[in-house]
């Protein structure tokens, strides 16, 4: 049984053949399915990278994988293999396909604007003190 915010079985039975090949040039890449199970970890919980649990192995080989394959296109290659079997299934109304489009409005200081606007009536110094004798 696969633990909170992993792959099942079945979900790596699909997608593990569209992973690239753990053999490079002589060495073996950490196992894709250990390395896939801390991107998602740490997506859904919204940890940093070095807050990975220990079970995913070292934080800076799950990051540069998210890197590497998200720099390669291999997420966007996924989405279409699987929604292609989606849609060959009959599973997916593509009328009723969107992407999320809401947003939050940050308040103008995050934005750059300036702080609060002065009040009227403020005296404000106009220039700087002088020494007095």
């Amino acid at each position: 049984m696969a633990a909170r915010h992993e792959l099942t079985a079945a979900e790596w039975a699909r997608i593990a053949p569209l992973l690239p090949a753990r053999e490079t040039r002589g060495t073996y890449h950490a196992d894709h399915r250990r390395v896939l199970n801390g991107i998602l970890y740490r997506h859904a919980t919204g940890c940093a990278w070095r807050d990975l649990p220990g079970r995913y192995g070292p934080w800076s080989t799950v990051a540069s994988r998210q890197r590497r394959w998200t720099r390669e296109g291999l997420w966007n290659r996924i989405l279409a293999v699987l929604q292609g079997e989606l849609a060959e299934a009959g599973q997916i109304d593509w009328e009723l396909w969107c992407i999320d489009g809401s947003h939050v409005r940050a308040h103008r200081v995050a934005a750059g604007a300036g702080g609060k606007p002065a009040r009227v009536g403020t005296p404000r110094r106009t220039t700087r003190p002088r020494a007095r004798a």
